[in-house]
């Protein structure tokens, strides 16, 4: 599939070329302090793409820098391409917000509190589509807590498959009454077991179908296959140690030399920044993208819209890179901004964003028609300037 964005200036759709130049010179002072082996990122505005940066190395011990089709692990951006998956189904009448979990997983059927007893009410697909179905993850995200705990005492990224894993995160205790809180969670990759069970289909077969072929995705997938291997991007980290060390964490490290026994649909992508940027901007164009349409606008509208209660706003929680507040609470599989003034977010009304634990970032700006892609390999950049929330910024200062 050609490439759907013709090239522009900056001057030519409102930004400043002086403004965006600025991206690129504070990428290029983390790499050259060390903060950051490189990094890519991708602009377009009006449906033109006006800036394209490839900076710094895709490998420090070879010498080799990145490139326009370098292979990112993306992790959590994933989040946002299974809500499309959902959302797909969601125009077939497989689903509905109000429907209990446990129509479509019958494992949820009898879910129970944290200390015994049964919820106040069943947790329902919106809620599992928005972090507040009461799910816990299972990846130690803090400390000594129970229902974490017992997701990884109950083995559930262990399992055989989604479906095995479903059965035992509906076995482990719910941290808290469903929807009476927000709280990042695995529920992304349930929502992985739903699409299989409601399409027999494998969740990577269903995403190639339905997303990546049609929007020409052609470089995404849970896996790297053998002769693109050589175009990943090395992870590197920082923890504990004083320069960018390769990444060998059991539990994030990837090779993606095969399909995964439990394909994530909360963080195992793999991606290049002009594949997401396909992405984003079909999400832009209301669903449509060189002559393919995926989704419905009104599906889309619904996907990016904050469905978050004022009183779950009011307490704010900050997860990761993401700052739930007023004025920028949560979608489908992504945070939402609904009232930037409120939230003093530097982007437009309607904004759809999220991130990955490798430091990839992306937001979708409506009110601006605006997207921005961007891709590093470092893992959770404790320390760091947050990339996303400085090149809004960044990106607004340059708008004319």
């Amino acid at each position: 599939m050609n490439d759907v964005w013709a090239k522009a200036t900056p001057e030519s759709v409102g930004l400043s070329s002086t403004g965006i130049a600025k991206i690129d010179a504070m990428l290029e002072e983390l790499i050259a302090t060390g903060e950051l082996p490189g990094a890519s990122i991708l602009i377009a505005r009006h449906g033109k793409l006006i800036h394209r940066s490839i900076l710094g190395l895709k490998n420090i011990a070879t010498g080799e820098p990145l490139a326009e089709d370098t292979i990112f692990a993306i992790f959590s951006m994933t989040k946002p391409v299974t809500a499309v998956a959902m959302m797909l189904l969601f125009e077939e009448g497989r689903w509905s917000p109000d429907d209990p979990i446990a129509k479509h997983l019958p494992e949820f059927a009898e879910v129970r509190m944290l200390g015994g007893g049964a919820p106040d009410h069943a947790p329902t697909m919106g809620e599992l589509m928005t972090h507040t179905a009461g799910l816990g993850y299972g990846i130690g995200l803090g400390p000594h807590d129970a229902v974490d705990q017992a997701y990884i005492d109950a083995g559930v990224w262990q399992a055989e498959n989604l479906a095995e894993m479903s059965r035992r995160v509906a076995a482990a205790p719910l941290a808290y009454q469903p929807g009476g809180a927000w709280r990042y969670s695995i529920a992304m990759d349930v929502q992985g077991a739903i699409i299989e069970r409601l399409t027999g289909q494998s969740l990577p077969d269903f995403m190639r179908s339905r997303i990546f072929a049609p929007l020409g995705m052609a470089d995404t997938d849970f896996y790297v296959p053998a002769p693109k291997q050589p175009r990943r991007a090395t992870l590197y980290h920082m923890y504990g140690v004083p320069k960018l060390t390769v990444l060998d964490h059991p539990g994030f490290a990837r090779d993606g030399v095969a399909i995964p026994k439990i394909p994530s649909g909360g963080g195992g992508l793999f991606s290049t920044v002009k594949d997401y940027g396909r992405f984003a901007q079909m999400l832009l164009n209301k669903g449509e993208l060189g002559g393919s349409r995926i989704l419905e606008p009104d599906s889309v509208a619904m996907m990016i819209a904050n469905h978050l209660p004022r009183p779950i706003l009011e307490r704010e929680v900050d997860a990761g890179f993401q700052h739930i507040r007023l004025g920028f609470g949560y979608g489908y599989n992504g945070a939402a901004c609904d009232d930037p003034a409120l939230a003093k977010a530097d982007v437009g009304k309607g904004t759809y964003q999220w991130d990955g634990a490798s430091g990839v970032w992306f937001w979708v700006d409506p009110e601006n028609d605006l997207i921005f892609v961007g891709m590093i390999q470092r893992m959770l950049q404790d320390g760091m300037p947050r990339l996303q929330a400085l090149t809004q910024r960044m990106v607004k200062e340059a708008m004319a």
